[in-house]
C-alpha cells in the first residue's frame, strides 16, 4: 500500500508566514518616516472633537426646542378644527337655484329687448325678488357644533350656545327653544308629514314581516329568508324615515351630551340680515314707484 504524500498546500502557508514577518519587520523602519506626516495630519483632527460636543449639543437644544412649551403651542395651534355639522333643504337649494336661473334669464331678456318703462321694470323687479327667493331657499342653514347652534333663517342668524338650550321641538316645524322663552325655527329643517306617513307604514311593515319570520322559524330556510326580509325592511325604513327628524335626533344628542360643558356657555346672539332686507326693500319701493307712474 502506498501512504499519501503530503500535499504541497499544506507547506505553502506556511513559508508565506514564515516569509512574511521579516518583511514586515524590514519595512517597519522605512515607514516610521512617512509616519510623522500622518500624525501631523490626523492631529488636527484630533484636536477638533473638543468644538462638536458644543455644537452638537446646540443642534440637539435646536432639535429640542420645538418639544418645549412654545412647541407645544405652536402644535396645539396648528391642530385641525373639525368643521361644523351643516343641516340644509336640498330640494329648496335646487329649487331656489332653478327659479333664480330662470328670473334671472327673463329679466335680463327684458332689459336688453324691452321698451319704454320695462328694462327699468324689469331691473326693480330682480332687485325685489332675487334677495326674497336666495333668502327662501339658499340662505336656510342649521350649523352645529359640539359648543353652539347657529340658525340661519331668511332674515336673521340666531347663535345659542347649547347650555342655553332647553329643547328641540319637532311638531308642524322643528324649533328650538332657549331658556330665556325664545322660540326659532328651523326653516333649513322644514317638516313632510308625507314622509312621515311613508315611514310609518314602512315601519308597519317591517313588523308584520318580522312577525311572518316568527311564524315560519319552524323551517331554517324560511327562518333565515324571514329573517333576512326583517332586517332589510328595518334598514328601507331607517333610510326612508323623515331626513329632518333623523337631523333634529342627531341635534338633540348634541344637546344632551354638550349641554353641561363650560365650553358650551355663553350668551344669545341674533343678528339681522341687512344684505337681504335692504336690496329687497329698495327694489319694492322702485317697482312701486314705476308702477305709479305708469
Amino acid at each position: 500500500m502506498t501512504t499519501p504524500e503530503p500535499q504541497p498546500s499544506d507547506r505553502e502557508p506556511a513559508e508565506p508566514a514564515q516569509s512574511t514577518e521579516p518583511a514586515e519587520h524590514a519595512g517597519s523602519a522605512p515607514s516610521s518616516e512617512p509616519s510623522e506626516p500622518s500624525a501631523a495630519s490626523e492631529s488636527p483632527a484630533a484636536s477638533e472633537p473638543a468644538d462638536p460636543p458644543a455644537a452638537a449639543s446646540a443642534a440637539s437644544g435646536a432639535s429640542e426646542g420645538p418639544e418645549g412649551p412654545a412647541g407645544s403651542e405652536s402644535r396645539a395651534a396648528s391642530e385641525p378644527e373639525y368643521a361644523d355639522r351643516v343641516y340644509r333643504s336640498t330640494s329648496g337649494f335646487v329649487g331656489g337655484a332653478l327659479i333664480l336661473a330662470l328670473a334671472c334669464w327673463l329679466g335680463v331678456d327684458a332689459v336688453v329687448v324691452g321698451e319704454g318703462n320695462a328694462p327699468w321694470l324689469a331691473l326693480a323687479a330682480l332687485l325685489f325678488l332675487v334677495p326674497l327667493v336666495a333668502a327662501y331657499t339658499l340662505v336656510p342653514a342649521v350649523y352645529a357644533n359640539e359648543d353652539r347652534l347657529r340658525v340661519r333663517n331668511p332674515f336673521r342668524t340666531i347663535t345659542l350656545p347649547w347650555g342655553r338650550v332647553v329643547s328641540l321641538r319637532s311638531a308642524y316645524t322643528n324649533e328650538v327653544v332657549s331658556d330665556d322663552g325664545g322660540k326659532y325655527q328651523l326653516w333649513a329643517l322644514p317638516v313632510s308629514l308625507r314622509a312621515r306617513k311613508r315611514a310609518s307604514r314602512r315601519d308597519l311593515r317591517a313588523v308584520g314581516d318580522r312577525a311572518l319570520g316568527a311564524e315560519a322559524s319552524l323551517g331554517g330556510g324560511a327562518a333565515r329568508r324571514g329573517g333576512s326580509d326583517s332586517a332589510a325592511a328595518d334598514r328601507s325604513a331607517a333610510v326612508e324615515r323623515a331626513r329632518t327628524d333623523r337631523s333634529m335626533d342627531e341635534l338633540r344628542e348634541l344637546h344632551e351630551s354638550r349641554g353641561a360643558e363650560a365650553s358650551a356657555q355663553g350668551e344669545v346672539s341674533v343678528r339681522w340680515s341687512y344684505g337681504i332686507i335692504a336690496p329687497s326693500l329698495a327694489g319694492a319701493v322702485l317697482l312701486a314707484v314705476l308702477l305709479g307712474l305708469g
